[in-house]
């Protein structure tokens, strides 16, 4: 809804000029994109019209969700198996919308909120498992922080913490070695990386989302759990005037940037090791 690494220490990201790209992220094309996110939805709010965008052009993109958000309504009707369903089911139609089909949507089933207390080192080695084999050309996940450590809220801090220790992990093949050996998961290094939900000051990468800024309204209006009214009392569906007010509502929060709807990420190509 809308601590650290157990294993080893996460090193800080090494800042990269954008102009050193070939090609810009919302054109590539024909590459594997994976999408960390820490719940069903923060890869829509936070990478939407990206997402959309990346679609289109004909790329592989592989959504992995942490939790599946079995805990945030206010409904005291509500249980949580009953709204793991709710948020799975809205999650596979809001990824529809932006093209993403539902076989590329991947589950890793922890619990709301408990993402931090989840078994260590087993949850990084689970993360690992993922990038080895599905060996993305770009990944995509909520921004660690780069010369302090961030705070983020509930699963938000564990999930960008975790994966980017698991991308560090893949690298070396020493680490969960049991993964080359037993699976045939060869070691990978992750070519390129953007981070939703930057700080403001280490934003360096704008994605321009004018062509599907009401596409990613739409799909983020699809998870319908998650605003009001039905975040507090469940429905299904929308009133129309609530759908109204609410895509009124992400319209206004939507960043703009020279007057276009745009997504800031963090952009990055590797470690410092140090």
């Amino acid at each position: 809804m809308r601590k650290v690494l157990m294993c080893f220490f996460v090193l800080p990201l090494a800042m990269v000029s954008v102009q050193g790209q070939e090609t810009r992220l919302e054109n590539v094309e024909n590459k594997t994109i994976l999408v960390f996110t820490p719940h069903p939805d923060d890869d829509v709010f936070g990478a939407g019209g990206t997402i959309a965008l990346l679609n289109r052009n004909h790329n592989k993109v592989h959504i992995v969700v942490y939790t599946n958000d079995d805990k945030g309504s206010y409904d005291p009707e509500m249980t949580s198996q009953r709204l793991a369903r709710i948020r799975r089911a809205e999650q596979e139609t809001s990824e529809g919308l932006l093209g993403t089909p539902k076989e590329n949507i991947q589950w890793m089933g922890y619990d709301d909120g408990m993402l931090e207390y989840a078994p260590q080192p087993k949850l990084t080695e689970e993360a690992t498992a993922i990038i080895r084999r599905i060996r993305p050309d770009i990944l995509l996940s909520v921004d660690p922080g780069q010369w302090y450590e961030r705070w983020h809220k509930s699963d938000h801090r564990m999930a960008a913490f975790n994966t980017i220790d698991a991308v560090r992990a893949a690298e070396f093949w020493l680490y969960f070695p049991n993964q080359k050996l037993q699976q045939g998961l060869e070691p990978f290094k992750v070519p390129e990386m953007y981070f939703y939900y930057p700080s403001p000051q280490e934003a360096n990468y704008f994605v321009n989302i004018d062509s599907v800024a009401e596409l990613k309204f739409d799909a983020a209006a699809k998870q319908v759990s998650q605003f009001e009214p039905a975040v507090n009392r469940y429905r299904p569906d929308w009133d129309p005037k609530d759908l109204a007010k609410a895509k009124e509502e992400m319209r206004q929060e939507q960043p703009r940037k020279d007057g276009h709807y745009v997504e800031a990420f963090r952009y990055t190509t590797g470690f410092v090791q140090y």
